[in-house]
């Protein structure tokens, strides 16, 4: 039964893209893949290539041509005018570009399977530091996002791909939902107005009082933490996913929260992926978008509110999907609650706050995170979880 969806927000750029072989023609384009020159996919090139696939990256229907590269990189735009923070881009080396040829069709694969075709309609040269500057505002090796841009390959190939073998992880395969089934299970549930939140650490207090404020203003919440590329240091996904299950069981109104995962790999560019997230979020059909202090950042890279502000650039044209902005939450031990500097008169002396950095330092020294920071069955599961990786 085909579930009416058309209540939702609409998709980025007005159409859902779906570049998935049906099943019924994917013995035939294995066939025609398996005769193609190889290349074998970086994690990064899997995540982006599922979210072109799929559509999450809609309206993009393949890697970027050098015109909406350059676009992207002068004006956060694509060719056409449409707003795209950051190029999705599938860079080769010198090596690979020998393996390949001049052929107009190549196959990727991954852990020695070919899962996709990708035709190239154009080969263009890296500019790294224009890049590095362009979307992360420094060209510092000490950032994760520009040092991952100066490993890249010197030439990206762009044209259109086609996923084969959708079935890419067996990993969190109830929660990965693509833009078109997220949609079908919202209108299922007969949300309108759904609110996104982004993560990419285990939920605590501050966060989890950010999603009840937008809770009382949406039809439901969709708590959608990124599992692709991250940083060696951050905590490993499956310890995050088992901590989102917990906490979401037993505190949250189960009729009003949906949990999947998203597959995209970080690039830690503070306000450029902000608004990155915030498109594949509309793609998802999110009708809001949560967004905390520092989003997306990394180090001091960025100024707290930065990727908040960004928003305020756009015109009404450029984003349907509505920011909530909201200020840095944290315990105040005087309102002896979850607060901000909207709703706190008291000084930041009186606040418990920790980052993501000090909570993963306290953990590698068994120090458990006090219950004001997080719940403690996350904690005991951080715990439990930094013990097993050590």
């Amino acid at each position: 039964m085909t579930i009416d969806t058309s209540a939702l927000i609409a998709p980025h750029g007005g159409r859902l893209v779906d570049l998935v072989v049906p099943p019924e023609k994917r013995e035939a384009a294995l066939r025609h893949a398996e005769a193609l020159p190889r290349l074998a996919l970086t994690a990064r090139q899997l995540a982006d290539l599922e979210c072109l696939a799929t559509g999450v990256y809609s309206p993009l229907d393949g890697f970027m041509g050098e015109l909406d590269y350059r676009r992207v990189l002068d004006e956060m735009r694509l060719a056409d005018g449409t707003l795209w923070p950051i190029p999705v881009v599938f860079d080769v080396d010198e090596a690979n570009l020998t393996g390949i040829g001049d052929a107009a069709e190549i196959a990727l694969s991954w852990e020695g399977r070919v899962i996709a075709t990708l035709r190239i309609t154009e080969r263009y040269e890296v500019d790294k530091p224009l890049e590095a500057s362009a979307v992360y505002g420094v060209d510092d090796a000490e950032h994760p996002g520009v040092a991952a841009v100066r490993e890249l390959g010197d030439v990206y190939l762009a044209g259109p791909v086609r996923l084969i073998e959708p079935e890419l992880h067996g990993s969190f395969d109830s929660y990965r939902y693509t833009p078109a089934q997220s949609r079908a299970e919202f209108a299922r549930r007969g949300w309108r107005k759904v609110a996104a939140f982004q993560t990419r650490n285990p939920i605590h207090r501050a966060h989890e009082y950010l999603q009840k404020v937008a809770l009382e203003t949406v039809d439901g919440l969709f708590v959608h933490p990124l599992v692709g590329q991250t940083k060696s240091d951050d905590i490993p996904d499956d310890l995050r996913i088992r901590t989102y299950e917990v906490i979401l069981e037993r505190y949250y109104p189960q009729d009003r929260i949906v949990l999947g995962v998203f597959p995209a790999a970080m690039r830690y560019a503070g306000p450029r992926e902000a608004l990155k997230h915030a498109i594949a979020r509309q793609n998802y059909g999110c009708s809001h978008f949560i967004v905390g202090r520092d989003h997306a950042g990394v180090g001091n890279y960025y100024g707290t509110y930065d990727a908040q502000r960004i928003f305020e650039t756009l015109g009404p044209e450029d984003l349907r999907i509505i920011p909530l902005p909201f200020e840095n939450a944290a315990y105040c031990t005087r309102c002896a609650q979850m607060a901000t500097r909207k709703t706190c008169p008291h000084p930041e002396d009186d606040w418990l706050q920790l980052s993501g950095s000090k909570v993963r330092a306290m953990l590698r020294e068994g120090v458990r995170p006090p219950v004001e920071f997080t719940r403690p069955e996350v904690a005991d599961l951080l715990m439990q979880g930094v013990r097993r990786v050590g």
